[in-house]
């Protein structure tokens, strides 16, 4: 079975009704052996905020040092992202493997007319793949309710209401009491229920679960949370203290709701974990949730909030008075079974309405969502079809101190981010078997691969699109002249796919120009494809030494335990002589590193990082070369900036949250690596469908952190990582299809100097010198920015040949 099969058996199951009970997904998960027995569980139920709150728990809890499942719903782009482990989503593998195991069951209960629902297939493949990934704590978002939801199928050891207001009455009840009632049913056997309702629908809570606490602003709540004013960063500094516990902190949540979502959270995070006030205060400061005020771009400030009800209308604009900004550009689009008067009535007034209509059968029609604002008094409305050229031109219009803000569904979030997200891969295609697997790899049909195969032999560039946008592109790739394959997997039209193109850069450039006119979001297409493939295109630059060749970065480690060179520079006078000398070598950076990411390595404190690099790093101020700074703590990079360094190298991701922030003030270029655990974790095993997409879309999220902080991407360097959570082999083919990470926009740095993998083709720890110096040629050659290595003048004359060979075509 291939994954598009497994997926369209799944979207299949949305033509089923959803239903009462959890026998039907208890009998489900029979069949697969009841995988769900492990993991601490829990559940997280309300009408608002209990997406949000979930991955709160999740971060707290990663943070406190356990392995954390997640599921949530809807997702916003993948079906796979409401399936995560440590914050990587279930691979294509898994669900293929679990789809097999219960397709026989599943099609024999729909031939009886009992088939589980979409919903329930989903929480039985989550809980499959939490017991086989054998996760400590599993942290469950309910569908609809409680009492009978898919996910009550377990036994809770902590649970929440977050907050109740009318929704699903026809199934849950017409007043909140009962709706109160019966979210209520998930509190746990031997503990309380954690809730942030009020009122009645608290009095409901208490009737059922019978031991609460209350989290809230009242100085009676059990928990008391508190909200200061937001800040430029839209970053929520919040309190929260207990009897006996405590912490404040900042959410990347806007929202004063989001303090009561905080307080729940961590109350859920210290019921299943030991967690001390820094877990706490990481997690929370960390737990960033697509499409929930994300502020994507400033001048214009744009803005995109799921907000999908009136109550989650209200809450956005509580947050809008928070913001300053001239005009106000709104961007809807909702779905036909929602309040739109009463959401259209809690939004702020708007300059202009834009309405559109996403690319799925529940959207509401533009007409529709039009007479309600005209209704409401609103001025000037747009009816456009496409969201994505809806913001466009939305934000096209916008002058610089005004905001734009799409709303109104996660539909139309989903469509919309994909501005910021959408990836185009160069695939370097010189072969027939890297044809095939190309097409493989984007779920073509087996038919389609032979058909294609021998026409991929040329520019190949894959994406991922809506359906709609896709069948668009074929058609008009096919009238000039180029080829392009689809994936099978439709989802009934509300899923994106992924698209192959296959044709020559004049053809794309054609284009490119036929798109720039069309409907459907193509013109954004039109842009992304120029960009890309470097038509019609300038770039930026800064003087940097990477935009003029392959740049090389010299390793200085000034630690005992480095795994190469650790203990060989330990002084100030033995580092700064090394540097000159790789500096004469020919390295135009050197990267000072003062805690080693080694397997086995132990974290050393702050203060001691300081004292071993930044005196070397005042002395190294005065050499004609840029200095970096391998750190993954802020607060250490921006002593190291004010010491006099131009660079930072964070080999953990992003995992301090200030990095981005720091970087950005400085205006120091930033590099973000893909990291699955630092220190590197040789006993966890990570499963990758294709490591290098897989790379790419984990490494695309932590770009956008960086850019939203204020750095340009031309300033954002990325690093594959490899060795780091990868097999000899992944990094290898890392390593062959380098190009691929162009889609990112940004320069590419690979670090590959001495590493284990090459261990795997024989070469001893003492011995991978010239294994190392090959690796350079081939980076430089697949198209890195930056190589960082131990070896410098070694490295450098393999750069010079490789860049001599490329440019010797240039020169006959």
């Amino acid at each position: 079975m291939r994954y598009f099969e497994a997926a369209e058996f799944l979207f299949d199951l949305r033509r089923f009704r959803m239903r009462h009970g959890t026998d039907a997904t208890a009998e489900l998960l029979a069949q697969v052996d009841d995988p769900h027995a492990g993991p601490d569980y829990v559940q997280v139920a309300g009408s608002n905020g209990k997406g949000s709150t979930a991955r709160m728990v999740e971060s707290i809890c990663r943070f406190a040092g356990l392995d954390v499942g997640l599921y949530t719903s809807p997702h916003i782009d993948d079906v796979r992202d409401r399936i995560t482990v440590n914050g990587r989503k279930i691979p294509k593998a898994a669900v293929v493997e679990f789809v097999e195991g219960v397709q026989e069951y599943v099609t024999g209960k729909g031939a009886e007319g009992e088939s589980p629902t979409f919903f329930e297939v989903l929480t039985a493949l989550a809980l499959w793949h939490f017991g086989r990934e054998d996760v400590d704590v599993a942290v469950l978002e309910v569908g609809i309710g409680g009492r009978y939801d898919a996910t009550s199928v377990v036994e809770p050891t902590a649970s929440a209401v977050t907050a109740v207001s009318l929704e699903h009455a026809g199934i849950l009840g017409d007043t909140v009491e009962e709706i109160a009632h019966d979210k209520a049913h998930v509190a746990p056997a031997d503990g309380p229920l954690v809730t942030g309702t009020g009122g009645e629908a608290l009095a409901a809570v208490r009737e059922v679960a019978g031991d609460v606490l209350v989290v809230g602003e009242d100085d009676d709540a059990d928990v008391r949370v508190s909200a200061g004013s937001l800040t430029d960063r839209f970053e929520l500094p919040v309190s929260i203290a207990a009897a006996d516990w405590g912490v404040e902190t900042a959410l990347p949540l806007p929202g004063s709701h989001q303090a009561t979502n905080a307080g729940i959270a961590a109350t859920l995070a210290r019921q299943v974990a030991d967690v001390d006030e820094a877990a706490l205060a990481r997690g929370l400061r960390t737990a960033h949730w697509p499409g929930r005020f994300e502020a994507m771009s400033r001048e214009p400030l744009v803005v995109l909030d799921g907000a999908h009800n009136p109550g989650a209308c209200a809450a956005l604009a509580d947050v809008l008075a928070e913001v300053e900004y001239d005009d106000l550009h709104l961007v809807f689009g909702a779905m036909h079974d929602k309040d739109h008067v009463e959401m259209v009535a809690a939004l702020p007034e708007a300059d202009r309405v834009t309405v559109c209509q996403p690319d799925i059968d529940r959207a509401e029609e533009r007409a529709v969502l039009a007479e309600v604002w005209e209704r409401r008094g609103a001025g000037e409305i747009d009816r456009i079809g496409s969201v994505e050229t809806a913001l466009d031109e939305a934000i096209e219009r916008a002058e610089p101190g005004d905001c734009v803000v799409a709303t109104g569904s996660l539909h139309t979030v989903g469509e919309a981010r994909r501005r910021w997200t959408r990836n185009y891969l160069q695939k370097r295609v010189e072969t027939l078997d890297q044809s095939r697997s190309t097409l493989l790899d984007a779920d073509v049909t087996d038919a389609g691969v032979w058909r294609m195969r021998a026409k991929g032999v040329h520019r190949v560039v894959e994406t991922r699109v809506r359906p709609r946008q896709a069948r668009y592109l074929k058609e008009e790739l096919l009238s000039l002249g180029g080829e392009c394959a689809l994936s099978a997997l439709n989802g009934q039209d509300e899923e994106p796919i992924d698209v192959v193109m296959m044709a020559t850069l004049t053809q794309f450039k054609r284009l490119s120009e036929k798109l720039q006119g069309q409907p459907y979001g193509l013109a954004a297409v039109a842009d992304d494809l120029r960009a890309t493939l470097g038509i019609q295109t300038e770039r930026l630059t800064h003087g940097y030494p990477w935009e003029d060749g392959t740049a090389v970065m010299g390793i200085l480690n000034v630690t005992p335990d480095s795994f190469h060179d650790g203990g060989s520079y330990g002084s100030v006078g033995a580092a700064v002589e090394r540097a000159n000398a790789m500096v004469e070598a020919g390295a135009s950076i050197v990267d000072v590193g003062g805690e080693s990411t080694r397997p086995g390595a132990q974290p050393v404190s702050p203060d001691e990082e300081r004292e071993r690099i930044l005196p070397v790093v005042e002395r190294l101020a005065d050499l004609d070369v840029m200095v970096s700074v391998d750190t993954r703590r802020a607060a250490v990079g921006a002593d190291a900036l004010a010491a006099g360094a131009d660079i930072l190298n964070d080999v953990s991701g992003l995992d301090d949250p200030e990095m981005p922030h720091v970087a950005a003030e400085a205006d120091a270029p930033l590099v973000v690596m893909h990291s699955i655990d630092t220190p590197v974790n040789p006993d966890r095993t990570v499963h990758y469908d294709d490591v290098v997409e897989d790379v790419v879309e984990e490494l695309t999220e932590r770009v956008l952190l960086a850019e939203r902080a204020g750095l340009d991407r031309s300033k954002i360097l990325v690093d594959p990582g490899l060795g780091f959570g990868k097999a000899p082999s992944e990094s290898f083919e890392l390593l062959g299809r380098l190009g691929e990470l162009r889609a990112l926009g940004c320069p590419i740095l690979v670090g590959h100097s001495h590493k284990s993998m090459f261990g795997s083709l024989g070469y001893g720890d003492d011995e991978r010198w010239p294994a190392t110096t090959a690796g350079s040629a081939v980076a430089a050659l697949r198209g890195a920015d930056v190589v960082r290595v131990h070896d410098v003048a070694e490295t450098v004359a393999a750069i010079r040949v490789a860049e001599a060979s490329e440019r010797a075509g240039d020169l006959a």
